[in-house]
């Protein structure tokens, strides 16, 4: 998909220098992956201790 977007420069090549990508899709796309699976982990974290795996860690630390 084509998009022209008006970004920051000094952010885009922040983002260019930290990461060592050379392009700023590249970077567009690290930044976009990230995001997501940012968000994923909060919503798995919502999760925390809400769901019974039935597992005994006591017994597994003992094997």
């Amino acid at each position: 998909m084509r998009t022209t977007l008006d970004l920051p420069e000094t952010l885009v090549a922040e983002a260019m220098e930290i990461t060592n990508i050379s392009t700023k899709k590249g970077v567009i796309m690290t930044a976009l992956e990230n995001l997501i699976r940012a968000e994923k982990i909060k919503g798995i974290k919502d999760y925390a201790g809400k769901i019974d795996l039935g597992i005994d860690i006591e017994k597994m630390r003992k094997r």
